[in-house]
């Protein structure tokens, strides 16, 4: 039995601040804003989801969440109504960049928040997020490891390693905390989705989560662990900030080289990364690889191949 528009959409493939960001004159922003083709400007990181093509699943509601939604005309409302084919949101993490777009949907259409307690306490302890009326809203705590069906869609929910969030932290010192993996696959059949924009460490969950994907959108947050440090925007590492990097000793290009003939694709990419340029070395190794680059509107069907 087949799944009638089953598909994933990348509604934003850029790390916090997007690129170019708005402070922000490094090489690849610059090239971005002067419409180099060779750098993509990018919105921050989020994705919707759909099992059936009725119903949709947006994981992480970025910023930007308002523009991409204007942007994608699966989402549109139908002619002449006041309504919204999104009907559930799911949050990986409490960061800015994947909470602060919920406002955008405080306007009184019905849909559910699923996310872990410590994210919704989050929400609960800001009261501007009262403004989602739980008369319209709910908010659904999930308990990893667990199975949750979503908009037409079975979910795999996993724990990672993560870090608290950067508002969070205290006296800098870097929180532990955690982060949501998940495995999505249409209900009526087809292929199944790893979704993992935040990624602070392979465990044996997560590798056998990502051997049951037919495709891995993977957290391609930095190349260099120092890459901050490597352009000049900082001292932090990718570690520091709760991201595996994709190169070295321990990366995560291991990891995806090995799930091949996957298809596997890099996402939440920092404005920092060298593959944003198309003809760096750093995205001739992911082209080597066979790995793809997501882009804002990058559409993935899910649907069964035959």
């Amino acid at each position: 039995m087949g799944c009638t528009g089953a598909r994933a959409i990348v509604l934003g493939s850029g790390a916090g601040g997007g690129l170019p960001q708005w402070n922000c004159g490094c090489r690849h922003c610059a090239l971005a804003r002067e419409g180099d083709a060779r750098v993509v400007p990018r919105s921050q990181a989020s994705l919707a989801l759909t099992g059936n093509g009725r119903h949709w699943l947006i994981v992480n509601a970025a910023p930007d969440l308002r523009s991409q939604i204007i942007a994608c005309t699966s989402l549109s409302p139908e002619r002449g109504t006041r309504a919204s084919p999104i009907t559930d949101v799911i949050l990986t993490g409490g960061e800015i960049d994947q909470i602060a777009g919920l406002l955008t949907l405080r306007e009184g259409h019905a849909f559910r928040i699923s996310a872990t307690s410590e994210v919704l306490i989050i929400l609960s302890a800001n009261p501007i997020f009262d403004a989602l009326d739980p008369k319209n809203v709910e908010r659904r705590v999930v308990r990893p490891p667990c199975r949750i069906e979503l908009a037409g869609l079975a979910i795999e929910c996993i724990a990672l390693p993560g870090k608290a969030p950067l508002y969070l932290e205290r006296d800098g010192a870097a929180d532990p905390g955690e982060m949501l993996a998940l495995l999505a696959r249409p209900l009526a059949g087809g292929l199944g989705i790893a979704c993992v924009p935040g990624c602070a460490a392979i465990t044996p969950a997560l590798q056998s989560l990502l051997a049951r994907a037919d495709i891995v959108l993977m957290d391609g947050t930095v190349f260099h662990d120092d890459e901050l440090a490597r352009a000049g925007m900082g001292t932090k590492t990718g570690r520091r900030m709760g991201h595996l990097p994709i190169a070295g000793e321990g990366g995560t290009l291991s990891t995806l080289t090995d799930l091949a003939p996957r298809r596997r694709i890099y996402t939440h990419v920092n404005n920092t990364n060298p593959v944003l340029l198309a003809d760096s070395p750093e995205r001739g190794v992911l082209d080597a690889a066979g790995i793809e680059l997501a882009h804002d509107g990058m559409e993935i069907a899910l649907e069964p191949v035959t």
